[in-house]
């Protein structure tokens, strides 16, 4: 009797535990994922790039002529006055020292020179003496003429021979001037610089500030040579500041007039906020650091936030702006790690009665975050993240 109880128990053992066996080995076992709420809220699409500030009316002071700019009166960062703060003095150029060869041929025009100069005064000469023998005859004929001894031809052929000696003696007088102009320009190409010389300040272009502002940039403090054109001196407001940043041409044309940008990693407490000014015309081929050939443009913006609250920026500052291209206040929204395509469209794991059912999707727009969602879902639905292998429709699923 003992011994049919112990089989009997035996067996009722051995069946329980092949049956718990049955149950685990057969039993479904939930998908770990990571659940989201699907909600309404707001939504906005940037378009991020680097900038720097740049101050909005710039003033260059260059060089009117050639010649030697004197150590700067200012300094970067000195405030300026228009019409009164002098900024820059320039004065003309000296002589520049001659080589062997130069010198030769400015010591053989200059011999040039006299030779033509003695020539022009000996035709003067010749001219003067052709002059005064008219003169006689002419006056001789005409006395002659008044007494009727001589005829009027001979009177007129007489003082026509006056007034051409007379213009004679005028060309030659000339040509004695044009000499001696020709010989100090030989002999000015023979001066030597003076070294050591003082040049006095009445004769050095004295330049003021084209506008008041603060000293921005000054190119070189020490006494230098300069050409016509050359930068001396940059002029301008650092408080009134514009924002430029290089965007795609593709980007670019996507802005509406007006767009608003945030402003951060300026180095402030918050972000600025500024509006979109302009875009230039006209882009340019940048090549980027993956070697690859780029349309770029500069889009310019105004500075909306108070001053006062930016005193510390200043040119040439780098940035990084947001560019909102759009945004909307009341927006399904769903994070871009739950979609996944399906065929030709998007979809989305959904959680229903705890598992995942694929869910086809209507999708608007889309940033880095999440998309937009037309068609699909509600509102409070939860859609399943990073959705992996072990998810599939109808799978069992449970949240981390």
């Amino acid at each position: 009797m003992i011994a049919n109880l112990r089989s009997l128990l035996l067996y009722v053992t051995g069946g329980g535990v092949l049956a718990a066996l049955l149950y685990v080995a057969l039993r479904e076992e939930p998908a770990a994922v990571d659940l989201h709420e699907v909600t309404r809220g707001r939504m906005e699409i940037t378009i991020d790039a680097d900038g720097e500030t740049r101050v909005r009316d710039l003033f260059e002071v260059a060089a009117p002529i050639a010649g030697t700019a004197r150590r700067s009166p200012v300094r970067a960062g000195d405030r300026v006055t228009a019409g009164e703060t002098l900024v820059a003095i320039v004065e003309p150029a000296r002589p520049h020292l001659l080589d062997a060869r130069t010198r030769a041929q400015a010591q053989a025009t200059l011999q040039e020179a006299q030779a033509a100069l003695h020539v022009a005064r000996a035709d003067l000469q010749k001219a003067i003496e052709d002059r005064i023998l008219a003169q006689s005859q002419f006056e001789r004929v005409k006395a002659l003429a008044e007494r009727n001894v001589a005829s009027l031809t001979r009177l007129e052929d007489a003082t026509q021979r006056l007034a051409v000696a007379a213009a004679g003696e005028e060309a030659a007088s000339a040509r004695v001037d044009m000499s001696q102009s020709t010989l100090a320009r030989a002999q000015a190409a023979l001066i030597l610089p003076e070294a050591g010389v003082e040049v006095p300040d009445s004769c050095c272009i004295r330049i003021t500030a084209p506008a008041d502002g603060v000293v921005l940039s000054v190119v070189t403090i020490s006494e230098r040579p300069v050409l016509p054109g050359d930068l001396l001196v940059t002029i301008g407001d650092p408080q009134d500041l514009e924002l430029v940043a290089d965007l795609l041409s593709s980007d670019a044309v996507r802005l509406a007039p007006g767009a608003r940008a945030s402003i951060e990693r300026w180095g402030g407490p918050g972000p600025l906020e500024a509006v979109l000014d302009r875009i230039e015309p006209v882009a340019r081929t940048k090549v980027s650091a993956l070697g690859i050939e780029e349309q770029r443009v500069d889009v310019f913006f105004d500075l909306v936030t108070p001053k006062a609250q930016r005193t510390s920026l200043g040119e040439g500052f780098s940035v990084f702006a947001r560019i909102i291209e759009w945004e909307a206040e009341d927006v399904l929204r769903i994070p871009v790690s739950a979609l996944f395509r399906d065929g030709g469209g998007w979809a989305a794991f959904v959680a229903a009665d705890g598992r995942a059912a694929v869910r086809p999707l209507t999708l608007g727009r889309r940033n880095g975050q999440v998309a937009q969602v037309l068609e699909g879902l509600e509102p409070g639905e939860r859609v399943v993240l990073h959705p992996g292998e072990a998810v599939a429709d109808g799978v069992l699923i449970t949240e981390r």
